[in-house]
This record gives structure tokens, C-alpha cells and sequence, in this order.
């Protein structure tokens, strides 16, 4: 059964308006909630960056039912894997077991801002590898030391240990991720239908005996409203960084660096990538392409702070029904 879920997006909405936006998902019929870990947004437009653990402390006090993501943190640099394993157990106990954890390598865009550089993306991958063990081992409530390449962990337990375990999902991009992370993780987070990267997901599980299954979790923008001139001009304005794909964005420090690279994209380019307007129809068919390649829960990101409410009060539902109806 495929999962539908919503995106709390923290570059585009402050922090009380996003725990309002999560209970209106809860109650429109969204299975999860995703939210977005930034200290920056992608474009100044965009003009929000609140904390995201204590956004979903808070919502995980708002809702009763959605499973909730981190979507995704990185456990590397802004955060110390140890911070980021009490986190986790903390936030599983207030959403009493509905939390999953989202972990990725991260983006220059957040992380430069602590003044430790920004490492390669093989580097990234390997404490990335080395954090999760961390965490781990952590979440185990046990006492940890740990001296690694490039994480120390002192005599650290973690105190408060959720019944449920917390699982953990892992932003994959290519076979060596794949490689790397398959073992990691309990989940496989991708940004794109990439129906040979899911099927490459369950082989390198299998091949290290692990079991196939798990989740694979997607994100897909959309930009509903009832006029499309002005969904299109909003998702331009909001989401045009979006057209630089993974291997740029990754990699640029500033919104002002994210303008200068999408200077060019116009609203044309944006339209004819991200479903814009009133069209329930073709937003189904975009997400189609996410559960024919085998992903089994896809988030929404409806694009603007501007909209939200209608989006949520007006096109969610049946939207939820269409997609729903399509998927499964």
C-alpha cells in the first residue's frame, strides 16, 4: 500500500504556521509528515529557516496519528551524531513510536555555517557511515566511547530510550551509496524515481543478508492553486533552485550563490518540471512515476507559504482520494 505524506517546509513557512499546516494535513488524510532540516533557506524568497527538532516536538504534541521524518539531517557537521541519537530518542518518545529517522550527507548550504569547510562527497558518505554506527549504538541506551576517523564519543549514554526503536532511514544517490548505506540504514530516502536505484536498494541489502523490504521514501514538488499563472510565478520564484539537481546544490554555500545559478531557469522551465495549478489529474501523474519505481511512501511539497491553507482545506483530500485510487 502506497504512503502519502505532506512536507513541513522549513525554508518556506515560520514555525507556528508549519505546526498549524501539520494538524491540517493530519486531519485532510496525510499518512506522514516530512520535515526539511535547514539553518538557511535555497533562495532569500523563500525566507524562513526555523529549527526542525523543535518543530517536531511540537508537532509531534499537535498530531496524534501521521508518522513523522526528519527529511533530511545531517549527522556530520551542524550536529554531533551523539546530539542527533538523543534527539531522535527523545523525539520517539513524544510521538510515542511514530518517528522515523531521515539521515543524509548534507548540503554546504547548512553546514558551512559551524566553519569546518565542506569535505568531499566520498568523505561526506564515509562520516555519514561512521555517524550512523554512532547512533546506533547510542540508541541502545548502552554507555558508548567511540574513536573513529572523525567522530570521539566520551563515556555518552543516552537516558531517555523510546520503547519503539527508532529506524532509520538513508539519502541514497548512485550505486555507491547504494554500497554504502544499504547495510546502514533500515530505509532508502531518494530524491528521484529512479526505479533501478530501488531495485539496486533491495539487491545490496539481500547481498549482505540483510532482509529486502523496508521503506523507500520520495519527495516530489507541486504547486497547486486555482489560477496556474500564479502557481507557476510562485514555484518559480520559490523552487527555481530545484533545476539544478543534487550534484550542484549540494555543493553551493549561500542563497545568493542558489540565485546566481538559477538566473537563467524561467518560468517555463519551472512549469514544465513541477506540476503548477488546479489540475488534481496532472499532479497524480506526476507522482506516478515515484510507486510505479517502487517507492512505497512520496511526500508532497506544496510549493509557497501563500496557498497552504487553501491547498490543505480545499485540494488535499481529494487529491489524497485520486492518489490513492491511482497508487493502489
Amino acid at each position: 500500500m502506497t504512503r502519502f505524506g505532506y512536507t513541513l517546509m522549513t525554508e518556506q513557512s515560520g514555525p507556528k504556521d508549519l505546526v498549524r499546516y501539520a494538524v491540517s494535513a493530519e486531519r485532510a488524510g496525510f499518512d506522514f509528515e516530512v520535515s526539511s532540516d535547514h539553518f538557511s533557506p535555497w533562495l532569500t524568497s523563500q525566507g524562513h529557516a526555523p529549527n526542525a527538532w523543535t518543530l517536531l516536538g511540537a508537532v509531534a504534541q499537535a498530531t496524534e496519528r501521521v508518522s513523522l521524518y526528519t527529511y533530511v539531517t545531517c549527522p556530520t557537521m551542524r550536529y554531533h551524531p551523539v546530539v542527533v541519537a538523543q534527539q531522535a530518542a527523545t523525539l520517539q518518545i513524544l510521538a510515542d513510536g511514530r518517528f522515523t529517522l531521515g539521515l543524509g550527507a548534507g548540503e554546504n548550504l547548512n553546514e558551512h555555517v559551524v566553519g569546518r569547510g565542506w569535505p568531499t562527497a566520498h568523505r561526506r558518505q564515509e562520516m555519514l557511515q561512521e555517524a550512523i554506527v554512532i547512533i546506533r549504538q547510542l540508541l541502545s541506551g548502552e554507555l558508548v566511547d567511540h574513536k573513529g576517523e572523525y567522530f570521539q564519543v566520551d563515556s555518552a549514554r543516552i537516558w531517555d530510550v523510546p520503547d519503539e526503536p527508532v529506524t532509520i532511514g538513508v539519502a541514497v544517490s548512485g550505486a555507491r551509496s547504494l554500497d554504502a548505506f544499504a547495510r546502514a540504514g533500515d530505509h532508502m530516502i531518494a530524491v528521484e524515481p529512479d526505479g533501478e536505484l530501488v531495485d539496486g536498494w533491495h539487491a545490496a541489502r539481500q547481498a549482505t543478508g540483510l532482509p529486502g523490504g523496508g521503506r523507500v521514501i520520495g519527495q516530489i514538488p507541486v504547486c497547486w492553486d486555482r489560477d496556474r499563472d500564479k502557481a507557476v510565478a510562485r514555484a518559480h520564484d520559490q523552487f527555481r533552485w530545484f533545476a539544478g539537481g543534487w550534484d550542484v546544490n549540494a555543493d553551493l554555500p549561500t542563497p545568493a550563490g542558489f540565485a546566481a545559478a538559477t538566473q537563467f531557469v524561467t518560468p517555463d522551465d519551472v512549469a514544465g518540471s513541477i506540476p503548477c495549478g488546479p489540475d488534481l489529474d496532472g499532479i497524480v501523474e506526476a507522482v506516478r512515476a515515484y510507486w510505479e519505481a517502487g517507492f512505497t511512501d512520496i511526500a508532497l511539497v506544496q510549493i509557497g507559504d501563500e496557498g497552504q491553507d487553501e491547498f490543505l482545506a480545499e485540494a488535499a483530500t481529494p487529491l489524497l482520494e485520486k492518489l490513492r485510487a491511482a497508487a493502489n
